[in-house]
């Protein structure tokens, strides 16, 4: 009988879509049994994103456990990865043992070279979305940021919250304006960082300054002052 290794994925935000652990394994233990496979082992990575292939152990102990003439089912290309690098990587590294992928939702069987094919394109298209998504969340944070509209739990250095709205907080720009003539005289991060705990002003969580932290005011507050 053939054998195949199934492999199932969700992070937190997936699990009220439909695609919880148990559906996905439900969805590829049927496949094995119509496809006359025996299925070995199920992998899990259970609350974690796609994005990177070294964070998820299971899918890690999947790759190791295949062999020749085996399949590794999934319910969704995107349970696989939604990095382009790690899919290519994950396609070598079957190719090398002699394997095939399964993904249920597209449909790709790589026993073919019409399934390979297949599986490539959707690959490029997985990243082209995963791009997409972190481009327009990039846009709407730029734009907050430019209407001074609260982003962040964090509040920022220099700034105070009111209505939901960042406004300048008149002793913290002092502070950072003083900063930036220290450093228009020349004094390195370090020194500038030690004058400022030395005279007893914190940083917004009342902690000592260092250089990394001058750094970062510097770089964040411009155009502030």
């Amino acid at each position: 009988m053939k054998q195949a290794i199934g492999y199932v994925r969700v992070s937190t935000d997936k699990q009220a879509e439909g695609v919880s652990l148990e559906a996905q394994r439900a969805k590829i233990e049927a496949w094995a049994l119509f496809n006359g496979y025996e299925l070995v082992h199920v992998y899990e990575d259970a609350g974690l994103s796609g994005a990177k292939l070294q964070k998820r152990e299971g899918l890690k102990e999947a790759l190791k456990a295949i062999k020749k003439d085996m399949a590794i089912v999934v319910y969704s290309l995107s349970r696989l990865s939604r990095s382009l690098k790690d899919t290519i990587a994950i396609s070598e590294t079957l190719n090398k043992a002699g394997a095939d992928l399964v993904s249920l939702s597209e449909k790709i069987d790589t026993t073919g070279a019409s399934g390979r094919m297949v599986f490539n394109m959707l690959a490029v298209l997985a990243q082209f979305e995963r791009e997409q998504t972190a481009e327009r969340t990039s846009n709407s944070l730029q734009h907050m940021k430019r209407i001074r509209k609260r982003y962040t739990n964090k509040t920022p250095y220099g700034f105070q919250i009111q209505n939901g709205m960042l406004i300048e907080a008149p002793a913290e720009v002092e502070v950072i304006r003083d900063i930036r003539e220290a450093r228009a005289q020349g004094k390195s991060l370090a020194a500038v960082a030690s004058q400022l705990n030395a005279k007893g002003v914190p940083t917004k969580e009342g902690k000592l300054w260092q250089s990394a932290t001058i750094h970062y005011l510097l770089k964040r507050s411009q155009g502030l002052v």
